[in-house]
């Protein structure tokens, strides 16, 4: 089990890594295989932010709809290469991180003493 602030660490970790895989893993060719990564990079930081956990600026978000929404970008980004049809291009950056956004959820803690 990892708790929230770390929860929170690895999202920026994350959002961060989505955005610039792309271009670390030469993958930038402006399709959705580049594309998809970046935006819900972005989404993964400005929904951190507004996270009702440790590191975020505004807690409007409650942790557990946090969470569900993390589970369901993790499934999106796993199957994007499949699903979207670029796997001759590129998919294990997709499908592990994708799988990271799963499991991390999972074995987040929830503090029902702080109201997380």
């Amino acid at each position: 089990m990892i708790d929230t602030r770390t929860h929170g660490i690895i999202d920026y970790l994350t959002g961060t890594l989505l955005i610039l895989a792309p271009y670390l893993f030469g993958f930038a060719t402006g399709g959705i295989e580049q594309w998809l990564p970046q935006i819900l990079g972005v989404m993964i930081i400005g929904m951190s932010l507004l996270t009702n956990y440790e590191l975020s600026v505004a807690k409007v978000i409650p942790l557990k709809a946090h969470l569900a929404v993390d589970v369901l970008g993790g499934a999106l980004l796993a199957v994007s290469p499949w699903l979207f049809g670029f796997a001759d291009i590129i998919w294990w950056p997709h499908l592990l991180v994708g799988l990271m956004e799963i499991v991390v959820p999972l074995i987040t803690k929830r503090d029902t003493r702080t109201g997380l």
